[in-house]
């Protein structure tokens, strides 16, 4: 496991989720197994008090979580989307940044469950999210 950025799948991340880029949001690991992304803390994307918002973080592990979904789609999909997530916020990050690693926990023929835990820089578990993918076929009509 590295934890260097991926130029490459940075900017692949960037091209296919825009949001990502406007957060600057960098790649680690991408591979069906997982999916590892770093969003450094800022006053950017703080709320009260120095701490990363939520919205922040569950932007992250949402990004993280799809990307992963879609490496895990069943033959014959055609893509992915969200339709429910659940997250638990633990600790705040206040500095450094938010590491997201996402994993597939089901990978059927209709749904792709991931389970992102979201870590700040010292590695201590800041949130742990727990998203449902719904996979897309190309319409036949």
């Amino acid at each position: 496991m590295t934890n260097e950025v991926d130029a490459g799948a940075t900017d692949g991340m960037h091209a296919a989720m825009p949001f990502t880029k406007t957060l600057d949001v960098q790649a680690i690991t991408v591979q069906p197994g997982e999916v590892r992304a770093r969003l450094a803390w800022s006053e950017g994307v703080c709320t009260s008090g120095g701490m990363m918002h939520g919205g922040a973080i569950m932007t992250l592990a949402d990004s993280t979580g799809a990307l992963c979904a879609f490496l895990n789609l069943p033959e014959g999909a055609s893509g992915t989307s969200t339709i429910e997530s659940k997250i638990n916020f633990l600790r705040a990050v206040r500095s450094g940044y938010a590491e997201a690693v996402s994993r597939p926990l089901h990978t059927g023929r209709t749904v792709v469950v991931i389970e992102t835990d979201v870590t700040d820089a010292d590695g201590k578990l800041c949130a742990r999210i727990t998203q449902s993918q719904a996979v897309l076929r190309a319409s036949t009509s």
